[in-house]
This record gives structure tokens, sequence and C-alpha cells, in this order.
């Protein structure tokens, strides 16, 4: 069902009005639409793009990436490359939970990623950072059908290329299972080395509040 649009909005009201008022998921409909003033700073340098809320994290809190262990350690990521939640835009590939038919998270379908993938190329243009990064392979697939890139997450990671008008990071997901792919020591490794490429490449610097 639409939301009836006030007259008079600013293009961030009116991205979120539309997110709230999307029914293109038949599985994700009464699941929550995770994005809000709660996304972060919305003229962030940086943006980071995960994969999708999770059950017992962003489903429950309204914020990505937390409330559960991901977003644990996505905070881990971030005290080590020196940046604070404030000062950064977080958001998702898919802007809802999506669940197995146990009530599991489950892998967004290509259907559900194609869906989103208009909200977050407008998204991307109304915060305009210098720096999108990506966190995992679903990610870093919907960026490259935003706008073209020949990265890999093996390949790119802990790296930043330019990439259009702004530059593209490569992280692993900080999901616990992702551990399986890269050592968790490694991936700190890689989030110490981008925010250091940031900084000397973007002018990017590190967050008053981790000086």
């Amino acid at each position: 069902m639409k939301i009836p649009r006030p007259v008079s909005l600013t293009p961030k009201e009116l991205i979120i009005l539309d997110v709230q008022g999307c029914s293109l998921c038949a599985r994700m409909l009464q699941s929550r639409r995770v994005l809000s003033e709660h996304n972060g700073d919305w003229n962030a340098e940086v943006l980071f793009v995960a994969e999708a809320p999770g059950r017992l994290g962003a489903e429950i809190t309204g914020i990505p990436l937390s409330g559960d262990r991901t977003g644990d350690r996505f905070d881990e990521l971030l005290a080590k490359m020196r940046w604070a939640r404030s000062d950064i835009f977080l958001t998702n590939a898919v802007l809802c939970n999506p669940r197995d038919q146990k009530g599991n998270n489950d892998k967004p379908s290509n259907a559900e990623i194609r869906n989103c993938s208009e909200f977050l190329s407008r998204t991307i243009d109304l915060v305009d950072p210098k720096l999108v990064v990506a966190l995992g392979r679903v990610a870093l697939g919907v960026l490259r059908t935003i706008r073209p890139h020949n990265c890999n997450l093996k390949g790119c990671c802990g790296r930043i290329i330019p990439w259009g008008d702004r530059h593209l990071g490569v992280l692993y997901h900080p999901s616990p299972l992702s551990q399986t792919q890269r050592a968790w020591t490694l991936q700190m490794k890689d989030a110490e080395s981008l925010a250091l490429f940031a900084k000397e490449q973007l002018g990017i610097r590190p967050s008053r509040q981790q000086i």
C-alpha cells in the first residue's frame, strides 16, 4: 500500500517515505524497512554498504549492523579504522530482513537485490560520499550494477580504487561466518589498511571521537 506523500518533502524525507511504503518483495512485507535518521550522517564522507538487516540485529534496532554479533564485529572494525558511527553512513544492499521458511536469516535473492538497487543508488547520490565501502560480495555485486567496476572481494580487499567520480573500498562482511573465508585478524588488518589509504589518498581523517 502506497503511503500518501506530503506536499513538500526534502529528498532525504522522500526516499525514507518511499522505502517505508515499498511492497516489491513478497517475503519481506512484514519486515522492518531499515532506512532512517539512524543510518548515520547523511552528509558523511564515507558510506558503507552491507548485505541486509539481521533478524536479531537491525530488524529489532532499526540501525544497520547493530544489536547482534555481526554488529559488534563491525564496531570492532570501525574502532580499528579510528572512525565513529556518527561520522559515517551505513546502509544495506537490501533494506529488509530476508528469512527462510524456518524464520532464519537468508541470503537476499537476485530479484530482491534488484528491487532495492534504486534505493541504494538514490542514497549514494543523496549522501554524496567521497568513499563507498562494500562489505562483502553481495554489496560489491550490487554496486557493480550501479556503476561498473572490476573488483572482486579477494583481490581488492583492503584497497581503494577510483569509481566514477567517487572511490570504492572493499572489505569482507563482518559476519562471524566470513571467518571461514578470511581470518578475523586479517580482516582487521584490511580495515586498518583501507582507513590509511582513505587518509592518504582522499584526506579522510580519523574521527575526532577516536583520536
